[in-house]
């Protein structure tokens, strides 16, 4: 922890001070580091404040709405006066919806993350796949904006396997999906012989 624990309701008084918030000699607002507001966002999207769950979507949404990744990938929570640490285990959204239009290279991926955002898989919105480094299972992501992305749950991921198709290129032999004009690999393996 880099400082106090800083409470949810202390961020909401600060988002609302926001309309007519107080100036620095610059005229700027001054940027208060508060440190911890001890929120989590859990691996299943799940936002906790101290280990509780977060049941209103409205507030979520408003928090999601000031969330930060710096480059080093710690996340802050940011608005124009005070920036706060929170912890996510792995990505801040979660993608629970794909809907397909259009065939091969035409085809557009609107997803739909667990906060309501529709997001179009493209060349701003790539898909990516990393391996879980315990079990080897595929771990699938699409960027929802500046930095921070969306989990692909396993039924999402299971429609976009269901949609793709083969790939050869050289040696290899990839397998994947297209949106917004781009194809985005979902496998790759070695050709035989």
């Amino acid at each position: 922890m880099t400082g106090p624990v800083k409470k949810p309701a202390d961020l909401l008084r600060t988002m609302a001070r926001l309309r007519d918030p107080g100036q620095s000699q610059s005229g700027a607002p001054a940027l208060e580091s508060c440190g911890d507001f001890d929120l989590r966002i859990g691996a299943d999207g799940t936002w906790y404040y101290r280990n509780s769950p977060i049941g209103r979507l409205p507030l979520v949404k408003l928090f999601a709405s000031v969330l930060r990744r710096e480059q080093d990938g710690s996340y802050w929570l940011v608005t124009p006066v005070e920036r706060g640490l929170i912890v996510v285990d792995d990505a801040p959204f979660t993608a629970v919806e794909v809907d397909a239009g259009g065939r091969g290279d035409t085809q557009r991926l609107e997803f739909r993350t667990n906060l309501d955002d529709l997001v179009t898989a493209d060349v701003d919105h790539p898909i990516r796949v990393d391996a879980d480094p315990v079990t080897g299972e595929p771990r699938p992501y699409v960027h929802v904006r500046d930095g921070l992305e969306a989990r692909i749950l396993r039924p999402v991921y299971y429609q976009l396997v269901e949609l793709g198709e083969f790939r050869r290129t050289g040696d290899r032999e990839t397998f994947g999906v297209w949106s917004g004009g781009q194809f985005f690999t979902l496998g790759e393996m070695r050709a035989a012989g």
